[in-house]
């Protein structure tokens, strides 16, 4: 039996109903998609304005990536329903690259001149990440409006 949008299949991980990963996700993501553009702007200006700049973007988009992650790996871990969706599998394990290669930018940006980080290696990763959250963001899309996933379609 496949699963449908109109058997939701709800989250564990929530609180008074509302799933946390969706809730938290947010900014980890516009932090790390931001740091595209500090990246870009240290590249073309030199200034060290943005390597510190992407340095607290990738810190924040890294760490409160991997606190996302926590609400996300309770529900695949422990709702059967969404722990038989190969997509689920697949969002999870993009993830997991994504935010280890954003937590590898990170580091190389810590303790250093920051913007010797950057070109071109720190650049470089920053855009894997930008690729790898396009692809997370599509397949928890999938997730949510094709097999609604922590949705509460009772409401």
């Amino acid at each position: 039996m496949t699963e449908s949008a109109s058997e939701p299949i709800l989250s564990r991980a929530a609180i008074a109903g509302h799933p946390l990963h969706p809730m938290l996700i947010h900014f980890p993501v516009a932090a790390l998609l931001g740091l595209v553009g500090t990246d870009a702007a240290y590249i073309v200006t030199s200034d060290p304005f943005w390597s510190r700049a992407g340095l607290w973007l990738a810190g924040v988009g890294a760490a409160g990536g991997w606190f996302a992650s926590i609400a996300g790996l309770i529900d695949l871990l422990s709702v059967q329903r969404i722990r038989r969706l190969v997509t689920a599998w697949v969002h999870a394990l993009i993830a997991v690259m994504m935010l280890s290669i954003a937590s590898l930018n990170w580091s190389l940006r810590w303790g250093k001149d920051a913007g010797a980080a950057i070109d071109p290696w720190g650049a470089a990763m920053t855009l894997f990440t930008a690729g790898f959250i396009g692809i997370a963001a599509y397949l928890g899309g999938r997730l949510v409006y094709e097999k609604a996933v922590a949705v509460d379609t009772d409401a």
